[in-house]
């Protein structure tokens, strides 16, 4: 049996410990860490000698201290130093978050941005929070929203169910951007519930021959809609669940739940890669689940 003595130890052992993991998920994981992860594969309708580069940034949420421009500044550098072929920016510039101590505005982020460069050039799409800290889009119901106009000053295209044909070597392939699914508030005034602004059967009318399709939406929820036409989607929005406790995620924002937290997905031979992303949303927090850069090696063999 326990006396006082030892109570006290145990108590104190623990409240130290608790200290430490909350340091750990408040500060050190989501301000310090960032770890790079690797793909390789040929999935289902790839051109097998195409040999593709792609690095994926998703989720900044570009706010103080959690994600700065300096911090943005080296997460740049780390990609440029993959010597990707092509960057895929897959939505949630704007921060969506409250615990912060101030916001970096869009005409700081945005020249920074521009600075990102690959061969096969640098395409965007919108997140959810980059239409939901728009007061202007939401009182609208439409863009363009101010996320819209920074990467236009960058330079950087953003596709809205739009789907663009681009070559590597001579070999053509498909690049889609959807719009976002969650884009739209619900409303009292207009009598409306959540809407998106996503349209993938338009955008995939686009495409005009039967190249290779990469398929580029913030969240992973299209993915079960998404036919065998298109070779790979793209996704973050997830962050992993942020909190991965050895494997369970106790909070996904998904209609699926974990099912598409994070990584590399097979379903009915259709592949789908869920980026962690970089920053936090909602709760600035992450454990087991560190800020990450994302590498596809399309083409490429398993394990080269």
């Amino acid at each position: 049996m326990l006396n006082r003595r030892d109570f006290l130890k145990l108590f104190g052992l623990g409240a130290l410990g608790t200290l430490a993991l909350g340091s750990y998920a408040f500060a050190i994981e989501p301000l310090f860490r960032l770890k790079k992860t690797r793909y390789q594969l040929t999935p289902p309708g790839w051109t097998a000698d195409l040999r593709l580069k792609v690095c994926v940034l998703a989720d900044f949420h570009f706010c103080k201290p959690w994600m700065t421009v300096g911090r943005l500044r080296s997460i740049i550098d780390q990609a440029h130093a993959l010597e990707p072929d092509i960057i895929l920016l897959l939505g949630d510039f704007a921060s969506g978050m409250r615990t912060v101590t101030d916001y970096v505005h869009s005409s700081e982020w945005g020249p920074e941005l521009g600075r990102l460069s690959a061969p096969l050039g640098v395409h965007a799409v919108l997140g959810n929070h980059d239409w939901w800290e728009d007061k202007t889009a939401q009182r609208n119901g439409h863009g363009p929203t101010f996320v819209h106009e920074a990467l236009d000053k960058a330079g950087i295209p953003v596709y809205d169910n739009r789907a663009i044909r681009l070559a590597k070597d001579g070999k053509p392939f498909w690049l889609a951007g959807l719009g976002d699914q969650l884009a739209f508030l619900p409303s009292k005034a207009r009598k409306t519930g959540w809407r998106g602004n996503d349209d993938l059967r338009g955008t995939l009318a686009q495409i005009g021959d039967d190249a290779p399709v990469i398929l580029m939406a913030h969240e992973p929820d299209i993915f079960p809609n998404v036919p065998e036409r298109v070779s790979l989607t793209l996704s973050g929005h997830t962050h992993g669940g942020q909190v991965n406790l050895f494997g369970w995620t106790p909070v996904v924002p998904s209609r699926y739940g974990s099912r598409f937290a994070y990584g590399h997905i097979v379903e009915d031979d259709r592949h789908l890669v869920v980026s962690g992303g970089l920053g936090c949303s909602i709760f600035p927090v992450r454990f087991g689940s560190p800020p990450e850069i994302v590498l596809i090696e399309l083409g490429a063999p398993a394990g080269v």
